[in-house]
Parts: C-alpha cells; structure tokens; sequence
C-alpha cells in the first residue's frame, strides 16, 4: 500500500496556499504521521500561526528556518492560533509568547490533561496506522510499540474495563524528560479564548470560528469567506481519518463527530481546505462525505460481528473488527466508541458482566 499524504516527512520548502497564507511543514515522530502543517498568516504587522508543532527545540529551529525562508522571524509572530489541545499542535505556542509576546487563541474548552502523559488517544485511527505499517514495516518498528493485551479489570481504567490507550514507548520517553525539565511549560496560557461564531481580524480578514467536536471536545476550524479558505485542523484530512476515541467528556464522541462533518459540509464557497496534515484539497463537502460514510459503514459491521457473537465484550467486538496486528487498547477504544453510538441510537444493549466489563447485544 502506498505512503499516505500525511505520513509524508517534512520539507522545508514554504508555499504560499491562499492568499498571504503560507503552508510550513514542521518534522514530527508520532504513528502514522511524518509532518504536521503550520499555517502563517501574513499582514502588515507580522503574523499569526496555526498549531505550530510538538513542543521541544527540534521543532523551534524548524519554525526558524521556515519563518526565515518567508522574511519573518519568531519576533515577527503577533498570535498564535491553536485548532485543539494535541501537542503537535500546540507545542511552540508557550514559547512564541515567551519570545515576541504573541496572544495565543484556542477553544475556550481547551484542556490538556493534568499533565503531558495525559495525552493518551492516538491523533489517527487504528485502520490508517494499520496502512502505515503495511507501506513501511521497517519505519513502524521505530515509531509504534506492539499493542499489549488489556490489563484486568481491577487494574483497567477505561469505562469498559481494558486499558488505556498510550503513546508509544519514545513519545512516552519524551514527556518524562519533558517533566523532569519542568512540562507545565509547555502548555500554553490561552489568553484570547473563542467559542463557535467568533470572528478573528487576520489579514485584513474576518475569519469565522467554527467549533468541531469529534476528535478532540476543543476542536474549532477557521474559514475565511471572502479568499474561499478552510483552515481544517485535524478534523477532515485528505487521506486518513483522525481518532475518535471512546474516551472523551462527550458521551457519544462519534455523533459529536458527524454533527461537526455535517456543519463544515454546509459552508458554502469553500475553494481551498488546508488541513493540520497532508497537502491541501478542494472538495470539503465530499471529503466529509466521505469520512462519515466510513463510520456508517464501520457501524454497520459492528452489529454484524454483534449478531454473530451474541453478547460480547468490548475486546471480543475490537478483535472481530481489526486484525491482530491492531489489537490492543486503541482498537478497544474506537470499537467502543462506535458501540456506545449504536446503544445511545438504541440499536444496542449493554450490561456487565461479573468481572465488571461492558457486555454488548446488537440487534
């Protein structure tokens, strides 16, 4: 299977994208991602910055040079605009308001756990890190851990009894150094907080606001009416489709999921959507289309596995519905997510069973 857009490794070359919007492909190591896309946008007083990058000096001295390749310099950066609370996205932001003071703009739910290890649900779905593997099995040994089965339940800390998803062994490496050298640090200070409908002055622009749970509760996008333009965060990528995980202050992430992709579908007069990852692409009706149909088609195999298990287990559901080489508590996490849709729409039942664990009956 071939390489996916967004698994593509970072160049250095910056590309104007829209107008006096340059497109700068920052370096990262996660699974199933090779870059992740900073967006400068440039007016007479500098410039703001969309999600620049995982935190760490890796990432600063690739901001400097791609600033330095478009004239500007970190002191030039006046906001700094963060799409949802993932450390590739926010990573440099406390330091862009360290070095030039600049305002930084997020959600006004953002939130990042009690500290860096909370960052526990993966940024892709279990089928597109499946596809990396596939493509590159040398590259996967270096990036992602083996899934471990799930812990018992006296140990789990999942709502259906597995364990939690984690990052990889190395992400995990990172955030204890991150600690020892003092972490808070990096999580920025939100000092101008948006909500749904709020407007932003960039560029000499009105760009809208526009709040979309599904992969994060603090997930907002900004499109800009007059050039066409939908900065799309992690929440419609070309190629992949982002984590929904069954862990989440939503009850049913997933149709927070589909409401949002409707939303976006309905704005008019979008030319160019310039996602968090991967290149930038046309059609944001059918690439939402698209991903919604994935799911409908995901749930639907759900209460198939369900009617030929009967009662099963969270585990039971996951291991039906990805090969074994995906099994483990990520898996777990998406299949649970997608149970809990088909329960709340009243196409399945749950209960538990003795040891504690969700038991599921689809119909």
């Amino acid at each position: 299977m071939a390489r996916r857009q967004e698994q593509e490794s970072a160049r250095s070359l910056v590309m104007e994208v829209a107008p006096n919007v340059l497109r700068m492909e920052l370096p990262i190591r996660m699974p199933g991602l090779g870059h992740v896309n900073c967006y400068a946008i440039v007016d007479g007083d500098g410039a703001a910055v969309v999600d620049p990058g995982l935190p760490g000096p890796g990432t600063w001295r690739a901001l400097q040079d791609r600033l330095k390749r478009a004239d500007l310099e970190p002191r030039h950066v006046h906001t700094v605009i963060v799409t949802h609370s993932h450390p590739d996205h926010f990573g440099c932001a406390a330091r862009f308001a360290k070095e030039s003071g600049a305002r930084v703009v997020a959600h006004r739910s953002f939130r990042f756990g009690p500290a860096p290890p909370g960052h526990e649900a993966p940024e892709v779905s279990v089928d597109d890190l499946t596809a990396q593997g596939d493509a590159t099995d040398s590259e996967e040994a270096e990036t992602r851990e083996a899934p471990s089965p799930p812990e018992p339940w006296t140990r789990g800390l999942t709502p259906w009894g597995g364990q939690r998803p984690r990052p990889p062994w190395n992400i995990r490496l990172r955030w204890a150094a991150l600690r020892l050298l003092g972490a808070s640090s990096i999580v920025p200070v939100i000092t101008h907080p948006v909500e749904h409908g709020d407007v932003l002055e960039l560029a000499g622009r009105e760009w809208f606001v526009v709040h979309t749970p599904g992969h994060t509760g603090d997930h907002f996008c900004l499109h800009d009416p007059e050039s066409g333009t939908f900065i799309a965060g992690d929440h419609v990528l070309p190629t992949i489709t982002p984590h929904i995980s069954g862990i989440s202050s939503s009850p049913d992430p997933l149709s927070s999921f589909f409401y949002s992709l409707d939303r976006v579908a309905e704005i008019a007069d979008v030319e160019q959507v310039l996602p968090a990852h991967g290149h930038p692409f046309p059609d944001l009706r059918e690439r939402a289309a698209a991903i919604k149909r994935h799911h409908d088609d995901r749930l639907e195999t759900v209460k198939k596995i369900g009617r030929a298990l009967g009662p099963a287990t969270v585990e039971a559901f996951s291991q039906r519905l990805f090969q074994p080489r995906s099994w483990g508590a990520m898996a777990e996490s998406e299949t649970f997510a997608h149970l809990e849709h088909l329960r709340i729409a009243g196409e399945a039942e749950r209960h538990r069973d003795a040891d504690g664990m969700f038991v599921y009956e689809t119909g």
